[in-house]
């Protein structure tokens, strides 16, 4: 970005929201700077249940609006990124002193109409003495119901919305930190940092997006010196995964006797993942963890169904994420709305900041042309054609949308790939990996294997295209390859990464000094060589 230019946008947070707000905003003609405290979907954005869903239980409080847009925008991502959005069809068993057999079907049959399905297939009544789904059950269970949604890599959501930010123009600023900002009549004046080496950037941008999630306010009444008209209610949710607990690929949604659901969702083809769960949290949103209360809690809720317990020792991983959710006169977590709100200050003759209050990783593209709307008046210039419905997110123009297809063709492309690999990298990177394999005909090109299938080359590819700099970010949440890795493969992968960041300090520092002592020598001897260095 051209120092000095003002730019037009500088959001702030790394999340689903920013990102996606980044993406909107660029391809429609805006210059615009993003910048991440941490790594991308460092925190709310990879820690959700990996689901893109309407949310059935939010029928019980009335969210019909938030539920049909949620709906509306299931089928949309589908076709935008099927490589990392899949179908999913959930199970849930009928257990008729939760909630009675007809006010399951109403909520299915609302679930299935608010919105019009062309991908997913609607909801039926099911017998678990014939369906496969009721083999991990309990005897005592034998009816339910089965209806659809998706399943969502939601850190990589994150990182291709960035991906295809920046290939549009934008510019994205990793560990990089707004720790300024003064509010003038045309723009503001920030300082941003780097947390890797305190380095500072100034930038000028005629409006701020605050997309900080949980630091909305925080951001707000901090370096932006601005009042905030809504707030956020700060709701901590924690998964618990376990090795596979059933073998076919349903998902199971569980109700309890305290009013709120349970999943429990095939994941990373070996494991099940279960959760969540809703609890006040008023901590640093950065060293959330989960509880053992929790732990017993999820093992507890599934363990009313499953016939085979689930203990707190069967636990192989968990996730705890907090969640911004707008604030409520509500007593019970798991009852505040999932709805966002977005606030554009309004003070004349004041460059103006829109905040993101609240929201759901399914409705982000959805809010993102709500901030456009709500940007417009300010730029003249803005494309106002929404764009984003029918743009395939980076690797996800495939064919009629047809994975499953795609992922045969891969195969019989690259037949030298194990099985497992050519999926996992199919699911990943979409078309995109293309880029990831080019020139490379063996299992030999792919370099170093530093365990599980983790090769050299998709670590420099991650590090080249999407801002990974360390395992955690390549093994949590550019992939889930956490779960196959043990600890000496985790801590060779981590030794490497350093020394690749030392070797390009190096190369930069050598190529920084080269640069100042052709400059010297080009002024010492004078505007003659100029001249002719011109002339030449």
């Amino acid at each position: 970005m051209n120092a000095g230019k003002i730019i037009d946008l500088l959001v702030v947070g790394g999340g689903v929201n920013g990102a996606g707000i980044a993406r909107d905003a660029v391809g429609r003609g805006l210059s615009v700077l993003l910048c991440e405290q941490d790594d991308l979907a460092a925190h709310t954005s990879s820690a959700s249940t990996k689901l893109i869903h309407g949310g059935l239980r939010y029928l019980e409080h009335y969210e019909f609006s938030l539920v049909r847009k949620a709906l509306q925008e299931r089928e949309v991502l589908l076709r935008l990124a099927p490589h990392i959005i899949s179908p999913l069809r959930f199970v849930m068993p009928h257990v008729s002193s939760l909630r009675p057999a007809w006010m399951i079907r109403a909520g299915l049959f609302l679930y299935d109409h608010l919105s019009k399905r062309e991908i997913l297939p609607g909801s039926r009544g099911i017998d678990f003495r014939t369906h496969v789904s009721g083999a991990p059950l309990k005897k005592s269970l034998k009816r339910g119901f089965v209806y659809s949604d998706a399943a969502v890599q939601d850190a990589r959501l994150v990182v291709l919305n960035a991906m295809d930010a920046r290939e549009r123009g934008a510019t994205i600023m990793t560990k990089t930190r707004l720790i300024a900002a003064t509010q003038g009549q045309q723009h503001w004046d920030a300082t941003l940092q780097s947390t890797l080496d305190g380095a500072t950037t100034q930038v000028q941008a005629r409006c701020v997006v605050n997309a900080a999630g949980p630091w909305v306010g925080s951001l707000l009444s901090g370096a932006l010196n601005t009042s905030a008209r809504h707030h956020i209610r700060l709701v901590k949710g924690s998964h618990i995964v376990t090795r596979r607990l059933f073998e076919h690929d349903h998902a199971y949604i569980f109700q309890n006797p305290d009013k709120r659901i349970v999943f429990a969702i095939p994941y990373e083809d070996d494991f099940t993942a279960i959760g969540t769960t809703d609890v006040e949290y008023n901590g640093d949103p950065t060293k959330v963890t989960i509880s053992a209360e929790e732990t017993a809690y999820l093992c507890e809720s599934v363990n009313r169904y499953f016939d085979i317990p689930v203990s707190p020792s069967q636990v192989v991983w968990s996730w705890s994420g907090v969640r911004p959710l707008l604030e409520e006169e509500v007593a019970n977590p798991s009852a505040v709305t999932r709805d966002y709100r977005l606030d554009l200050t309004d003070e004349k003759d004041l460059a103006p900041v829109l905040s993101v209050f609240g929201g759901k990783i399914t409705t982000y593209r959805r809010l993102a042309e709500e901030a456009m709307e709500k940007l417009q008046p300010l730029f003249s210039y803005m494309k106002t054609e929404d764009w984003t419905s029918h743009a395939p997110l980076p690797g996800g123009d495939i064919e009629d949308a047809d994975f499953a297809r795609f992922l045969k063709q891969f195969q019989q492309r690259c037949p030298w790939l194990p099985a497992a690999t050519a999926k996992r990298y199919a699911h990943a990177y979409g078309t995109r990996v293309d880029t990831l394999l080019e020139g490379i005909h063996d299992i030999a090109g792919l370099g170093h294997l530093f365990g599980a299938d983790l090769y050299e080359i998709e670590v420099r590819y991650l590090i080249q295209e999407e801002w990974a700099l360390t395992a955690e970010d390549i093994i949590w949440r550019r992939s889930k390859l956490g779960l196959r890795l043990d600890s000496t493969e985790i801590g060779l992968l981590s030794t490497w990464l350093e020394m690749q960041t030392r070797m390009q300090t190096r190369t930069q520092t050598r190529a920084q000094n080269r640069t100042q002592k052709q400059t010297q020598n080009n002024s010492s001897t004078g505007d003659s060589q100029s001249d002719r260095v011109e002339i030449i």
